[in-house]
């Protein structure tokens, strides 16, 4: 469950939660019949509805990245929302894009190899040089060498540039949104955890200096 309160349809009464209620959950309640067609829990509406502003500004984001009006090809935005979410350990982020990737024409082997994309040759030169900026923004805090800024300049124009630093700095705050609040399919254990030692295990003892034969 997410960590904090979701709201029922009964007390979504402002307009921007009722739009995307009736968006995501036609004719019914998110919060007692959970589930989107993509396959999500749907819950991360259902949190930022506590904070009605909020989830509009969200909104307004989402309407910005998909407009007819961006530069950049819907197809790179995709490829690096799907890296942001695979480098931040968002499941929900890099799931949900991983699908954009399929629905802006990549193919399945675009899909297949994110993970590894510096070993793959299954994507073009420009297709590698998003990929690269994006690990700098996610995993590198916005730390771009010159050299991966320099090739991303020559496939990509300004405004181009500009549009894909700021949707895919944007989706790497979704990724630490949904982790932090245990959203949709970031609603999981954590994966580092001690594993217990076997029953009578003397760690103490197993500590002890070893002596190498002479």
């Amino acid at each position: 469950m997410p960590r904090l309160r979701q709201v029922p349809l009964s007390e979504a009464t402002d307009p921007i939660v009722r739009l995307m209620y009736e968006r995501k959950f036609p004719g019914r309640d998110p919060v007692a019949e959970p589930g989107t067609g993509s396959g999500a829990p749907g819950n991360w509406e259902t949190v930022f509805a506590l904070v009605p502003d909020v989830l509009e500004h969200a909104v307004r984001g989402f309407q910005l990245y998909q407009s007819p009006a961006r530069f950049l090809d819907p197809l790179l935005r995709e490829l690096a929302q799907a890296r942001v979410g695979w480098a931040c350990g968002s499941q929900f982020v890099f799931s949900a894009h991983c699908k954009g990737i399929r629905a802006d024409g990549g193919g399945e082997e675009l899909v297949e190899h994110l993970p590894h994309w510096q070993v793959a040759a299954v994507y073009t030169p420009a297709q590698r040089a998003v990929l690269a900026y994006a690990d700098c923004l996610a995993l590198e805090h916005g730390r771009v060498p010159d050299g991966v800024f320099e090739d991303l300049r020559s496939h990509l124009g300004e405004e181009e540039i500009v549009e894909l630093t700021y949707i895919a700095s944007l989706y790497v705050m979704y990724a630490v949104m949904t982790r932090a609040l245990r959203l949709e399919f970031d609603d999981r254990p954590e994966p580092v955890v001690e594993v217990p030692a076997r029953p009578g295990f003397d760690y103490a003892a197993a500590r002890q200096p070893i002596v190498l034969p002479e």
